[in-house]
């Protein structure tokens, strides 16, 4: 059974550039670093609807949730989930 199935909600390639750039300023991490974003979600009881995944290609890799869909999400939710306020 699948919990996390992708969102059907068509995501803006804007947005998720936006996302990265803001990723990339507020980690201070190079450009040639690889960032994926996927926005997902769940079906099991007591997990949020819609969440944002972010997982920076280190090594070992970073990985940052977001329970909000891509389209809605901030520099200040950026800035809160991946470091300090």
């Amino acid at each position: 059974m699948n919990l996390f199935a992708k969102s059907n909600q068509k995501t803006n390639s804007k947005s998720i550039q936006q996302i990265k750039d803001w990723t990339y300023q507020r980690l201070n991490i190079d450009s040639e670093i690889t960032i994926s974003i996927n926005q997902l979600q769940c079906h099991e009881q007591g997990c949020p609807p819609v969440e944002t995944v972010i997982v920076v290609m280190t090594s070992p890799p970073q990985q940052y949730k977001i329970h909000k869909p891509i389209s809605e999400i901030t520099e200040i939710d950026i800035n809160h989930n991946l470091g300090k306020c």
